[in-house]
């Protein structure tokens, strides 16, 4: 099968339509959640996300070592890592340096690359905006521009979802084509 991204503003159906395709999937189901309860509102989230999912599906939460937690991802499960935003946040929270982020991002995307079953990658699109004011606020939509680079490379299928629904993107190869041969 192949990886698919679902790249997108918050809130937008992300992690819906992750959940939609999910349970149709006619085998198991591991849920890999990046999430950390570090305050109130954030612990309500992710019970709320937790009560979303199926009960009989297998969640890892791995806040950290995703590489660690796709590895022990049953081979022939459907995969949801949700998601590389909040995983990016967590890394530059325990003051991971950016070459670290991005080289740990490129470990885990050579283990969901290989896999015979779908893997969705949920993350935020988060470079549209106006430039931040601060340099953790540039770092933070720098690296995570790159880590989505990384695994929209190693998709099939990159998805940009907006207001629940769901467009697909071009790989620059395809658009370089179109544009020259017409």
């Amino acid at each position: 099968m192949a990886v698919t991204v679902l790249i997108g503003g918050a809130r937008s159906g992300k992690s819906a339509l992750s959940i939609e395709i999910a349970s149709r999937w006619r085998g198991g189901v591991t849920f890999i959640a990046t999430g950390e309860p570090g305050d109130e509102e954030m612990a309500s989230r992710i019970e709320r996300h937790r009560a979303e999912r199926n009960a009989e599906w297998t969640t890892i939460e791995e806040p950290i070592e995703l590489a660690k937690a796709i590895e022990n991802a049953p081979e022939g499960d459907l995969v949801i890592l949700d998601c590389l935003t909040l995983w990016v946040s967590n890394l530059i929270g325990h003051e991971v340096d950016a070459n670290e982020i991005e080289e740990r991002a490129r470990e885990a995307a050579a283990l969901v690359e290989p896999r015979e079953t779908p893997t969705l990658v949920v993350t935020n699109e988060v470079g549209s905006g106006i430039v931040p004011v601060n340099a953790l606020a540039r770092t933070f939509r720098d690296l995570l521009g790159s880590v989505n680079s990384t695994f929209a490379a190693i998709a099939r299928d990159v998805l940009y979802v907006a207001a629940g629904r769901a467009v697909p993107m071009k790989r620059f190869d395809e658009v370089v084509s179109d544009v020259l041969d017409g």
